[in-house]
This record gives C-alpha cells, structure tokens and sequence, in this order.
C-alpha cells in the first residue's frame, strides 16, 4: 500500500471481447478515481461495460490498455500467487444472487478468506463471530445457505466480503434478487460496515433507489464513461 494513494485509481481503461467474426469493445478509455471511504454507484444499461470495468478494477480481468492500482499498487506488477494473495487482501467481493457454498455452514462460508489466507483457527473463529454479529446473523452461524432468507444470504456474503477488513469492496448488483425493502435494508448494511472499516465501495446496479445510497454516481454508456453526468454529480456533490 502506498501511503495517501486513492483507494481505486483507473486510468484510461480498454477491453475488447471477440464475438464470431467481430471485435466488440467493452471499455472505451475509462477512467475512474475512488477515495478511501467513498461510495460510487456504477449505473447504464446492459451491456454498456458495467460488470466488464468491476472485473478489470478487482484484478479479475487484463485491460487492452490503461491501468488500474489499487492502494497505488499496479495490478499488472503482480502476477500468480502474489496477484491473488493482494486480491484477497486488498478487494471484497459481493455478487448478484446466491454466491455462498451450498455444503458450507453460514460461519464456514464467511470464514473462507482468512482459511485460504492462512490465519491462525482461534483468530479465524473470532473474527467470523464479530463479522456474522455486525451483519445481524450471529444466531445464524451454523445454519446451511439454503436455511438462510435471500437477504440474510446477502448479508452472509457481506460479512465474507469485510471479514479481512479490505481497502475495496466492489459489489456486482448486489441487491438484484432481492425485493425492495429487503434490499434497501441490505445496501444501508453495506455502506454501513464497510464505512465503519473505511473500505471505498465500487457498487453496479441497474436500480437508482440503490444507487441513492452512494457518495456519487457515473454512468456507463457503450463503454465510455458519461462526462455529463459526472460533471453534474460532482456539482451536487
């Protein structure tokens, strides 16, 4: 981590996808700059390159061009082992729908990240405890996901995402199978923990009432960024 960096810093980012005989291209010389603490929404329509520029700023993905660094670390310094090691510890990760091991207890589940990163058992057991508390299902700790109501899933998954406390949270239509209330509840839970940790939160939704929730809001049109918009946001901001 470099010392005063921006959380996420995405400089002119290019992806393009072979589909048949024709090159599409997914991202269009975006650039993104996200703060320690802050909430960005993602928004446009399908297809405009929402999830494409999640993957790429999650080390998911390789850009054509640009960069990304996150925590002023440049993906493509890293590769194999240390390239996962930083992703797991740097980014949480939260999905649209059902993301938990269905063999795995709600604890285990959350405990995923500290196990493949080697933490000590009493240490795992801990700090599971206090993440499955913050998120309101400490009752709930040995129950199987599919004992779990779809937004208790979701907080599940949000207490695996913070559970080693990362510097980026990017969340993929996290709310998408989820009714309206329940899903408001569990946006304002997101941003709830993961301001409590600091973490900046990159969040892609098709919804504008989950979109409210975020600090700022750009919107994606065919890959590129829209200027407009993002001029306007930063006047009411």
């Amino acid at each position: 981590m470099v010392a005063d960096s921006p959380a996420i810093e995405a400089v002119d980012l290019t992806r393009s996808y072979q589909a048949g005989m024709h090159s599409v291209r997914g991202l269009d010389g975006v650039s993104l700059t996200v703060a320690a603490g802050e909430i960005v929404a993602v928004m446009g329509p399908s297809g405009s390159g929402k999830s494409t520029l999640l993957s790429l700023l999650g080390g998911l993905d390789k850009p054509d061009s640009g960069s990304v660094r996150i925590t002023g670390v440049d993906w493509q310094t890293m590769k194999g082992a240390d390239q996962a090691r930083f992703r797991r510890r740097a980014c949480g990760f939260i999905a649209q729908g059902l993301t938990l091991l269905p063999q795995a207890t709600t604890a285990e589940n959350v405990e995923v990240p500290l196990l493949l990163d080697g933490r000590e058992r009493e240490e795992r057991r801990s700090a599971v405890a206090d993440a499955l508390e913050r998120v309101g299902l400490g009752r709930h700790a040995t129950k199987m996901p599919d004992q779990l109501s779809g937004g208790e899933q979701q907080r599940a998954a949000i207490a695996r995402a913070l559970i080693g406390r990362p510097a980026v949270v990017l969340a993929d239509e996290p709310t998408g199978n989820l009714d309206s209330a329940t899903g408001q509840s569990v946006m304002g839970l997101l941003i709830e923990v993961a301001g409590a940790q600091g973490a900046a939160v990159v969040l892609v939704t098709h919804d504008p009432a989950v979109a409210k929730h975020a600090r700022r809001t750009v919107t994606l049109h065919s890959g590129r960024l829209d200027t407009a918009g993002v001029a306007a946001d930063r006047r009411r901001a």
